[in-house]
C-alpha cells in the first residue's frame, strides 16, 4: 500500500503530509487514521509505548472517548529525507465539561511507501475556560482560507508564535 507523498520530503510535500495527518485526526475515526501507519508502527504518546495498527486503533478509540469535541492544528517544524517534525495544538473537553488546550511536538519517520513507521509525541495540557477557546470551526476538517490563517496565528500564546 502506498500513501503519497513519499519520502524524501520537500517543504511542500512535508506540509502536505502534515495537513493530511491533521485532516485524518480531525475525523476522529480510529480505524481510518490507523491505516496511515505501518502494520508494525512504533509509538510513544506521552508515557505510553505501543506497537502496531491494532494498538494504535485501540489507543485512538480511548483518546477520542475521553477528549471530546477534539479540534487539531499541525504545522511542520522541520523535515529531512524520510522524517518530519511537527508542532501541534488541539482543544478538547472532558465529560465534565472542562476544556483543555494541548500542545506538543511529534517526530515522524516514514517507510518508502509513505506510511509512518515511528511516531514519538510529547504533549502538555493547559486547562482553559470555554471562553478562551480558539478553535470554533465545525467538527471535522479545519477550514481553509482566512479562518485557517486566523487559527494558525492564534494557536500558540505569545511569545511562542
Amino acid at each position: 500500500m502506498s500513501r503519497p507523498p513519499l519520502p524524501p520530503f520537500t517543504a511542500d510535500t512535508a506540509a502536505q503530509k502534515a495537513r493530511m495527518a491533521e485532516d485524518a485526526w480531525n475525523t476522529r475515526e480510529p480505524a481510518k487514521v490507523a491505516l496511515a501507519y505501518t502494520p508494525d508502527s512504533q509509538w510513544r504518546n506521552r508515557a505510553e509505548f505501543f506497537q502496531g495498527r491494532a494498538a494504535i486503533e485501540d489507543f485512538l478509540t480511548r483518546k477520542w472517548n475521553k477528549e471530546l469535541d477534539y479540534r487539531l492544528i499541525k504545522e511542520v517544524w522541520a523535515f529531512r529525507d524520510d522524517r518530519i517534525a511537527v508542532r501541534f495544538a488541539y482543544e478538547w473537553h472532558d465529560d465534565s465539561g472542562h476544556w483543555f488546550r494541548s500542545y506538543g511536538n511529534e517526530n515522524w519517520e516514514f517507510d518508502e511507501n509513505g506510511l509512518m513507521r515511528r511516531r514519538i509525541a510529547s504533549i502538555n495540557d493547559l486547562p482553559i475556560k470555554a471562553s478562551e477557546r480558539l478553535y470554533h470551526w465545525p467538527l471535522g476538517r479545519r477550514p481553509g482560507g482566512n479562518q485557517r490563517r486566523q487559527a494558525q496565528r492564534q494557536w500558540l500564546p505569545e511569545p511562542y508564535r
